[in-house]
């Protein structure tokens, strides 16, 4: 425990460098297995000091580093990053319909910018994950809530109509598009992102797929 203190120092001392780099907001990253989602999964936090056993105790790290980051930033400028079903980085969890739904109706007195999931995907059935549609969570959490992964523009215009969420956050596609908002505004075709590029290598994958030809 003796660690913790600093790590929640390692936050805030990040937010305050990105307020310092002309930042806009920050969004905490609590998914894909990094530290903040280890304390959170019952697969991974076998602690059992004041930060490991119970839902609440196993986010108690999160809400610190909220806290910490929110005395730098209004709260309404930091979001915060979920990954419920993921098994990235080796994650499991019990229950994760039942111990996020816990987890994320804790958020609301944060008063968050904005809570961003990420919606179960196939690797992730593969592993044999318990997955959880982020419309699941959208009861319990007060304000604006962004998804992302498997979405394209009909998907995402359709669960914002739908009122599963507020908005729809692209990654892969926006690799594989420098203008995803004007392709997705006119219907027009998405190039096909390529997985082998995304985390190394030279310009190709990087910087060489075309955009649209002008109209």
């Amino acid at each position: 425990m003796q660690e913790i203190p600093g790590l929640v120092a390692d936050y805030r001392r990040a937010a305050e460098n990105a307020l310092k780099a002309g930042f806009d907001g920050i969004e905490v990253h609590g998914a894909n297995g990094y530290l903040i989602d280890e304390f959170l999964r019952d697969g991974t936090n076998l602690r059992t000091d004041a930060y490991g056993g119970s839902v609440a105790n196993r986010a108690r790290l999160l809400h610190e580093v909220l806290d910490a980051v929110c005395t730098v930033w209004p709260s309404n400028q930091v979001g915060l990053r979920l990954s419920p079903s993921t098994t990235f980085n080796d994650m499991r969890d019990s229950d994760p319909h039942a111990h996020f739904s816990e987890i994320i109706s804790s958020l609301n007195r944060h008063k968050l910018a904005y809570l961003h999931l990420i919606e179960p995907n196939q690797a992730d059935q593969d592993h044999g994950a318990i997955c959880v549609p982020s419309s699941e969570f959208r009861p319990l959490f007060k304000g604006t809530l962004m998804v992302c992964d498997g979405y394209d523009g009909a998907k995402a215009r359709a669960a914002v109509a739908d009122g599963h969420a507020d908005l729809v956050a692209f990654g892969k596609l926006f690799i594989a598009n420098p203008d995803l908002p004007a392709r997705l505004q006119a219907n027009a075709p998405l190039n096909t992102p390529d997985p082998a590029t995304f985390y190394g290598g030279d310009a190709h994958g990087y910087t060489d797929y075309p955009s649209l030809a002008p109209a």
